[in-house]
């Protein structure tokens, strides 16, 4: 479509049965996939470790098409999505979010799906528009939700400036073309003919097809300058001026208004349940206000009454929990680099305490408030981009001495505070690390840039065991509400005969002791805990919650990595100062789950 005056969400809407929201976003389990590396309609064969490892770099020739290739468009299509469904519903997967489908420029490389040009087309490389309303319409029917990665403040790069290098200093640049089909700056600027540069030049809708939509400002040198980083490009991507003012008086911009219209028309047409808001920290507050309150508003009037917002906040949890006030987001992601700690306390790299800390030390926390991490924190490890990692991109497994931990790193991902996220290939022990955030976004189908440097190799296993445990996890944590609601609480271990209670440490080299910490709600205590030593099962004194249980009382274990334990019953004991505990044994590398009876 090229304006929004091509659709009608009345007319859309009307006598059409929505999806309901959610009674509880934050008891889901989420799933981050990118659209062209997750599923295609072409089967390859599955991946046999034995005989494909790095396949594709058998030659010199071989190895540099691969590499080559992880820059470009692989095949991932929403129709392979939808006939994968089934695997993720069996994985515990209950919210499916989406990388950006809209419209990319035909002269680009934008496989990742964030420079749109035409925010009312779905890029051909992913599918059509019926693809991804049966996406959501099947996706519904296995009671899974799609939120779908949104871009408000900037499009791809569809103009050209005139000057020689562009970088920010405050000012507006002079602007010598649009781009036309081929990429070339040649579209006049402030004339432009709609009719010869449609569909493949300039940018969409027609309403944002001007120099008003632009901030034209340059360049991003310094992130953390502002107002440099709400007002400059993303590298190439040409930021959009979204309005000026205070939150509470914000005058939204045009281009802001139409963008708005836009994903109420992808709600109203494809029954989507929310939305990923990319660089919140990029937008100005009342931008984000003014979306969230519009899109909410909207959703309203079709019977969504929680359609969920969740942005992406890199900063501080103080940070994060002001810009959801202020502007109405039901969540945040990214913030107080949670996957780099979450990953290296599963590793023992870090004391435990410095994740667990995360949800507790907050100031602007007062009593009774723990429950805001539950319902607007998401918590990952491993993702598409690694900020935290700039110079050098890696999943979890790329550290082959850690690998082997990757399980508790789950586990901690599951049963600590927060909505957990997986990042697709997580399940399968994806091991891609590099300069370059292509060796984090590996084919998950197959195809020329496979996962472990194959071509053509499926990874759909739904027998790894990695895969496997995650459906158990899964199940008990939506078994008991404890794991998924239950205040936190880091538990302080001892040796056996020893009566000094201590929380875990990391020396010089890793943590190799067990962390433990509990889950409270309504009386009822579930006792956690891993192993980070790689060799060597332990057995330790852990503290427990003395005001709610006696010695004598009993623990039952529910969950533990050898399957032997399960069914056994422990007896809580008395240590002094009237402190009560539980001797618990766990695996080298393993994981345990004590509920009270």
């Amino acid at each position: 479509m090229k304006s929004i005056e091509d659709f009608n969400l009345k007319e859309i809407t009307e006598k059409r049965e929505y999806q309901k929201s959610p009674e509880a976003w934050d008891e889901q389990i989420f799933y981050f996939l990118l659209v062209d590396r997750f599923a295609s309609e072409k089967e390859y064969p599955l991946y046999d470790q034995k005989n494909d490892y790095e396949n594709a770099l058998k030659t010199e020739a071989a190895r540099q098409k691969w590499l080559e290739s992880g820059e470009k468009w692989i095949g991932g299509t929403l129709k392979g999505i939808t006939d994968k469904l089934d695997y993720l519903k069996e994985l515990g997967v209950s919210v499916l979010w989406i990388s950006p489908v809209l419209k990319q420029p035909v002269y680009s490389e934008n496989y990742h799906g964030y420079g749109t040009q035409n925010f009312l087309e779905i890029d051909p490389h992913f599918g059509t528009k019926a693809e991804l309303k049966k996406l959501v319409a099947e996706a519904h029917k296995k009671g899974i939700y799609i939120i779908l990665d949104v871009i408000i403040n900037h499009t791809a790069d569809v103009l050209l400036y005139d000057a020689e290098d562009a970088f920010y200093t405050g000012q507006e640049y002079p602007v010598k073309a649009f781009r036309d089909k081929d990429g070339k700056a040649v579209v006049d600027p402030n004339n432009p003919d709609y009719s010869t540069t449609w569909p493949e030049g300039g940018v969409w809708p027609q309403e944002i097809f001007n120099l008003d939509t632009f901030s034209k400002k340059g360049y991003i040198r310094n992130w953390d300058s502002d107002p440099e980083f709400r007002e400059g490009d993303f590298f190439s991507l040409k930021n959009i001026n979204t309005g000026s003012g205070r939150v509470d008086d914000y005058k939204p911009s045009e281009a802001l208004k139409v963008l708005t219209e836009c994903y109420k028309y992808w709600i109203a047409y494809a029954d989507l349940d929310g939305f990923r808001l990319d660089t919140v920290k990029h937008l100005d507050p009342g931008a984000v206000r003014f979306f969230v309150t519009e899109i909410k508003e909207f959703t309203q009037t079709l019977g969504k009454k929680d359609f969920y917002i969740l942005g992406e906040i890199t900063g501080g949890m103080e940070f994060a929990k002001s810009i959801c006030e202020n502007t109405g987001l039901d969540a945040a992601l990214g913030i107080n680099k949670i996957p780099e700690i979450l990953e290296n306390v599963a590793k023992g790299y870090s004391a435990a305490e410095n994740y667990f800390s995360i949800f507790t030390n907050s100031q602007v926390l007062s009593e009774g408030e723990n429950q805001w991490y539950h319902k607007r924190v998401i918590t990952m490890f491993d993702d598409h981009d690694m900020v935290y990692k700039p110079k050098h991109k890696e999943r979890f497994t790329a550290d082959k001495k850690a690998a082997p931990l990757l399980k508790n790193a789950v586990f901690l991902n599951f049963f600590t505070a927060g909505i957990p996220c997986i990042y697709y290939g997580t399940e399968q022990g994806f091991d891609g690390s590099g300069d370059h955030d292509k060796y984090v976004r590996e084919s998950m189908f197959g195809g020329e840039f496979g996962a472990f440097r194959t071509r053509n190799r499926s990874f759909f296993n739904s027998e790894h065991p990695v895969c496997q445990e995650m459906k158990k996890l899964a199940e008990l944590r939506n078994e008991y509400i404890h794991l998924r609601l239950g205040r936190q609480y880091l538990r302080e271990i001892s040796e056996i005969k020893n009566k000094d209670f201590h929380l875990p440490r990391a020396d010089q080299a890793r943590c190799r002791e067990i962390i433990a910490w509990s889950r409270i709600f309504s009386q009822g205590e579930f006792l956690l805990a891993v192993n980070c030593d790689l060799d060597k099962a332990q057995k330790v004194k852990v503290l427990i919650d003395s005001e709610i249980h006696l010695p004598g009382e009993k623990f039952i274990c529910v969950y533990s990595s050898a399957a032997e334990k399960i069914g056994e019953e422990l007896e809580v004991k008395a240590a002094d100062q009237g402190k009560n505990y539980l001797e618990i044994a766990v695996p080298a590398k393993g994981r345990a789950i004590y509920k009270s009876l």
